[in-house]
């Protein structure tokens, strides 16, 4: 083909929904073997238009080019045939296969089901450095390990356009750094990547290109050398690029969470007559249990007050942490204390109505019913409680006004309470979230990434929520990927790795990479 032909030429696309807009007349040409960000809040067109591109909605006008050729892109089967993989940012994955199975679904006759296949599999991940146990159950993985299942999928269908939604939420400096290095040799061979992020920083390291869009049009494309991070976030949303930063403290000497010692095994531990195995642990009526610990010996204190942030590589602890916080699975050995009193052993539902709030790290999955109208996801999790319910009643009245004061309250940009959860883009989602969780004056707070692919505008609004929460007494756990979010967010900070809380850092003294270090073991930090 002609030389300067583009891989991907989008022009005049125009997709319009039931009372919105999403793309109006959109331009966007993307030359082969670059990368080419695309930036803009949530809700500003970026996943329709890349949706469009990928088959999986039909442009209302416009063309699309591929390599110079006009094109028709009816399906993702149709994408995928002219070379194009998308890596959504909520995984389309099956829980109950294997990594291996995942992926050679649906691309049978490339490798076969057997040894070449999971060879194959084996070959890429090693090559780009998304290391992956090819025989696990994806049920059993943290959203890091889905994410790189994901890229090796699209690789493994021999992907020569890439499209990136959010690849490096879930990942610390060197890994993203890492990443970076793989996309400058994919490159290199003549592939194009599509890289969609939040991150602006990252977009300018390592983009060739940035496109901006705003409420469905095109602001326009940059050279990401002659822009800052602020000139950015002003052409996405019109403001400043957010800072996460705590002000004056306001940690008190009221504890209001203590945990001691607390211990939780794999699923396969079992119980044994008698061990002295380092792996072993005591359940509450003496049985000594063996197994892989998940979490071993964790102690820590929040106060009315604090952040305490939890920095840490996906898959060391942090998400058998929250469960075992929110009754979610059953500690091994150890003792949860929360406002002086001993919850070790309370249901889930109890810890919710005594005021244990709980934003969860994958608010697809965990949050919301996505097929549920926003009054409706207002209840989960506080279904027992007013304005929900009234007596054994549920009270429909009272949670669908509780839900329009949410909206108004923060901001949650909807066209009425009675849309559907997925009616709203991911921004939106995670601020009805909150909303819902801050409700009913919780003491305590577990935060799971709560501003994971979520941009900067959503972002800010969030910090803020919390900070002003925290100075009206809030206690908060804060685990994020964001290691600049839990730099600027902690009071204090703990790192945790194989189930251990091995250090605590000054957040104002440390800085991300030296955090990433500690967190992957490679440097000792006190």
């Amino acid at each position: 083909m002609p030389d300067g032909v583009p891989a991907v030429r989008l022009t005049s696309i125009t997709k319009r929904f039931p009372g919105v807009v999403a793309n109006r007349d959109i331009n966007l040409s993307i030359a082969r073997g670059e990368v080419h960000a695309l930036c803009g809040e949530n809700g500003a067109g970026k996943s329709t238009l890349m949706k469009i591109l990928y088959g999986m909605q039909r442009p209302d006008e416009g063309s699309i080019e591929i390599d110079g050729e006009p094109m028709t892109l009816r399906s993702p089967a149709d994408a995928i045939a002219r070379g194009i993989g998308m890596v959504h940012q909520h995984f389309k994955l099956a829980d109950n296969l294997t990594v291996v199975e995942n992926i050679v679904l649906g691309a049978e006759r490339l490798h076969g089901i057997g040894a070449r296949a999971r060879a194959r599999i084996v070959e890429i991940a090693g090559q780009y450095g998304l290391s992956v146990d090819p025989d696990a159950l994806v049920e059993k993985l943290g959203v890091g390990d889905r994410q790189r299942v994901e890229i090796i999928k699209v690789l493994y269908r021999g992907a020569r356009i890439l499209i990136l939604d959010e690849p490096t939420a879930v990942l610390v400096p060197q890994e993203v750094d890492e990443l970076f290095a793989n996309l400058h040799e994919l490159k290199s061979e003549g592939l194009t990547v599509v890289f969609i992020s939040h991150k602006l920083d990252e977009v300018r390291k390592v983009a060739d290109s940035i496109t901006v869009i705003r409420r469905g049009e095109t602001v326009g494309t940059v050279d990401p050398r002659s822009v800052t991070s602020r000139q950015l976030a002003e052409l996405m949303v019109g403001s400043e690029l957010p800072i996460p930063e705590l002000r004056d403290s306001t940690v008190t000497d009221r504890v209001v969470l203590d945990i001691s010692g607390l211990t939780l095994l794999a699923a396969d531990a079992r119980p044994v007559p008698d061990s002295d195995s380092a792996s072993a642990g005591v359940d509450e009526v003496g049985s000594t249990v063996v197994g892989r610990m998940v979490l071993d010996d964790v102690s820590l204190t929040i106060h009315a007050g604090e952040i305490v942030g939890i920095a840490g590589v996906e898959g060391n602890g942090q998400s058998e942490l929250i469960e075992a916080i929110m009754g979610l699975q059953r500690a091994a050995a150890g003792r949860i204390s929360y406002a002086g009193t001993d919850i070790t052993h309370w249901s889930t539902r109890r810890r919710r109505e005594a005021g244990i709030a709980y934003i969860p790290e994958d608010r697809h999955r965990h949050g919301l019913v996505l097929e549920g109208a926003l009054w409706e996801n207002r209840m989960l999790g506080h279904q027992t409680q007013r304005p929900n319910a009234r007596g054994p009643w549920i009270d429909r009245r009272g949670a669908k006004r509780d839900t329009t004061r949410i909206v108004r309250e923060y901001d949650v940009r909807t066209p009425g309470i009675n849309v559907p959860a997925a009616a709203l883009s991911g921004g939106n989602q995670q601020k009805l979230i909150v909303g819902r969780e801050m409700s009913g004056e919780p003491k305590l707070l577990i935060a799971a990434h709560p501003t994971r692919g979520i941009d900067v505008g959503a972002q800010a609004a969030i910090w803020e929520y919390l900070r002003q929460a925290r100075a009206a007494g809030l206690a908060v756990l804060l685990i994020s990927a964001d290691l600049e979010e839990l730099i600027g967010m902690s009071d204090t900070l703990h790192v945790v790795l194989r189930g251990r809380l091995v250090a605590q850092v000054d957040p104002s003294g440390v800085t991300p990479e030296e955090l990433g270090s500690a967190m992957t073991g490679a440097e000792a930090t006190s």
